[in-house]
């Protein structure tokens, strides 16, 4: 977790405040219950005094923003509702709502604006620094967030790689796609998209031995053959469908 006034880096310490911290921006403008909040700071055994100590956990993380002197921008940022806490900031301030803003934003520029398009999501991807919330503890709802922000990654790269596809030469990206394939190997639509750039570049043969690597993969841990979407592009490959080859200008 980051958290920048102004371009100055403010430090939360501790994992509790950057937990907190991370629940409220993960609901930016909306409460979070003081019993959520709870949950993810002691889980399903929490000390009778638990709310005593979000309390206080509230306090310190109010300190440290105020403290930090900077803009306004940080200070009472975090008001008390009926029922628990809203961080009151901007969904844009919020690199997690900003991720989500740019693929929506990337998805409707697509048909007709396939460059910027990429340009959105080629910013959107820049937002990652690492996994997300790794250092905000194990709460449900930084676990939960984790999962759907890898999601979200993981869909904007094949909406990045399927735009470069339609408009870059494929030798291009082929290094790319070979190392999302080989750290996602379940990830089916990597592959097609990885033999769809070998076999462009003329490289039939590795784009054929790729997707019976796939295979095999796929039946030693999971049981499964590829789905039917993979296995059109293989059976694409073998007899050279013309639409492999197409490129938008």
């Amino acid at each position: 977790m980051e958290v920048t006034d102004d371009g100055i880096q403010v430090r939360i310490p501790g994992e509790k405040l950057r937990s907190i911290l991370a629940a409220l921006s993960l609901s930016v403008g909306r409460s979070v219950s003081r019993s959520e909040l709870i949950d993810e700071l002691w889980g399903e055994e929490p000390p009778n005094s638990a709310e005593n100590s979000l309390h206080g956990h509230i306090a310190r993380l109010r300190r440290v923003l105020v403290a930090h002197g900077g803009k306004a921008a940080l200070r009472d940022v975090i008001q008390t509702s009926a029922t628990g806490y809203v961080l009151e900031l901007a969904e844009e301030d919020i690199d997690a709502s900003r991720l989500h803003q740019l693929v929506a934003r990337a998805d409707e520029a697509s048909a007709r604006d396939p460059r910027g398009a990429v340009d959105l999501l080629n910013e959107a991807l820049s937002l990652w620094r690492g996994p997300a919330l790794i250092d905000a503890g194990r709460g449900m709802i930084c676990q939960v967030a984790y999962t759907q922000l890898e999601e979200v990654r993981l869909g904007a790269y094949e909406r990045l790689f399927d735009l470069r596809l339609r408009l870059d030469h494929p030798r291009a990206i082929i290094p790319e796609l070979e190392q999302m394939h080989a750290r996602y190997p379940l990830h089916e639509h990597f592959c097609e998209q990885l033999i769809t750039a070998l076999y462009r570049s003329g490289r039939q043969s590795d784009a054929l031995n790729t997707y019976h690597r796939t295979r095999e993969y796929l039946s030693q841990h999971l049981g499964l053959q590829p789905g039917h979407e993979l296995r059109d592009t293989f059976q694409d490959i073998l007899r050279q469908a013309p639409h492999l080859t197409r490129r938008e200008s």
